[in-house]
C-alpha cells in the first residue's frame, strides 16, 4: 500500500474541538486524544514517533467538522523578514544584498486564523493592505541556542502562513527620529493578519522543506509563483538565529520569508470581497476571504 501523505489539523465538532488527521478534503480520527494540534505538539517526544506508522485508511472519518487555524494559540510566531532572492531583487532592484537574519513578531491570539476565516481590513486605499506566502515552520522540540546542525531535529511539522501587511501604515511620516520610522505592530501585528493551515504537515513527509514550489491567487490570479529554493537563510540557518533571541518552544510558528510576487511593487492590494489562495507544495491549500473590518480602532 502507498504511503498516504495527511496533515494534523485542529477541528471543531459537536460543540468540542480536537486534533485530528486530514488527507484530501477528508477528515480522520487520531489514536491520540488531544484537543488541538497545539495540545499534542507540548508531547511531541512521544506522539511523533507514535504517529510515523499512522495511516488515515485505517482510521474513522470524521464528517461535518469545521477545520479550524492548526495552532491555536501559538506561544510565538516569529516572521522572518526579506529572505528570497527574488523578492528582494523586485523590492530593491538588487540581487547582491548581504542578508542576515531579520525576524519581527505577531500577536499570536489576535492575528492568527484558520482556513476559511476572514482576513479583516480597514476600508479604503489607505492601508495598502497586503499578501506575502510563507512557509510556516512549526517547533516540536523547544531549545535555546540550537545549533545549525542540529535545528531541523527540533521542526515537529511545515504549515502555510500568509503574512497579511499594511503597507500603508509601516512607515511613519511624523517619526521624529530615524530608529522610529517604521511600524512593524500598524503593518503586520493587525487582527486576522496571520492567516495559517490548512493544517501542519509531519516533517517525515516534507524531506527538503528548500524544494517546495509556493504559489498565492487572488481571485484566481497568481500573484506569487516561485520556489522556497529561494530562501537565502535556509530553515536550520532560521531556527539557530532565532533561538539565540528567544528560548523556542513546542508550537512556536517560525514563517521564513515571502518571495516575489506582493502587491506593493505593482500598487495592487487586497480589498473586500477578495478571496486569497495559498498553496505551497503538498501542504495544502489555505483560503480566505477578505472582509471589511468594522469597529473600534478599525
Amino acid at each position: 500500500m502507498t504511503v498516504l501523505l495527511w496533515s494534523l489539523v485542529t477541528i471543531a465538532s459537536a460543540g468540542e474541538t480536537s486534533c485530528a488527521a486530514m488527507a484530501g478534503d477528508r477528515i480522520y480520527a487520531l489514536p491520540l486524544p488531544y484537543k488541538g494540534v497545539f495540545e499534542l505538539l507540548q508531547d511531541w517526544a512521544e506522539a511523533g514517533p507514535a504517529l510515523r506508522g499512522y495511516d488515515p485508511r485505517t482510521a474513522q472519518v470524521i464528517d461535518g467538522a469545521e477545520v479550524l487555524a492548526p495552532l491555536r494559540y501559538p506561544r510565538t510566531v516569529l516572521c522572518s523578514g526579506s529572505n528570497y532572492r527574488d523578492h528582494l531583487a523586485e523590492m530593491t532592484g538588487r540581487t547582491d544584498v548581504a542578508v542576515t537574519p531579520f525576524f519581527f513578531l505577531k500577536p499570536p491570539t489576535t492575528t492568527v486564523i484558520g482556513p476559511g476565516a476572514a482576513i479583516r481590513i480597514s476600508p479604503g486605499p489607505a492601508a495598502q493592505v497586503d499578501w506575502e506566502a510563507e512557509l510556516g515552520v512549526v517547533i516540536g522540540a523547544g531549545g535555546r541556542d540550537i545549533p545549525v546542525d542540529e535545528a531541523l531535529a527540533h521542526v515537529a511539522g511545515y504549515t502555510i502562513v500568509n503574512d497579511v501587511s499594511a503597507r500603508g501604515p509601516h512607515h511613519r511620516a511624523d517619526a521624529f527620529a530615524e530608529p522610529f520610522e517604521w511600524d512593524w505592530l500598524a503593518s503586520k501585528g493587525r487582527d486576522t493578519f496571520c492567516p495559517t493551515g490548512p493544517g501542519v504537515v509531519p516533517h517525515w513527509f516534507v524531506p527538503d522543506p528548500h524544494a517546495l514550489p509556493i504559489r498565492l491567487a487572488v481571485n484566481g490570479r497568481v500573484e506569487q509563483d516561485s520556489s522556497t529554493a529561494e530562501m537565502l537563510i535556509r530553515v536550520p540557518e532560521l531556527i539557530a538565529a532565532a533561538s539565540a533571541l528567544v528560548t523556542l518552544q513546542p508550537g512556536d510558528l517560525i514563517a521564513t520569508g515571502t518571495p516575489a510576487g506582493v502587491g506593493q511593487p505593482r500598487q495592487r492590494f487586497l480589498h473586500p470581497g477578495d478571496l486569497v489562495e495559498v498553496t505551497i507544495g503538498d501542504l495544502g491549500v489555505l483560503r480566505n476571504p477578505v472582509e471589511a473590518a468594522t469597529g473600534p480602532g478599525e
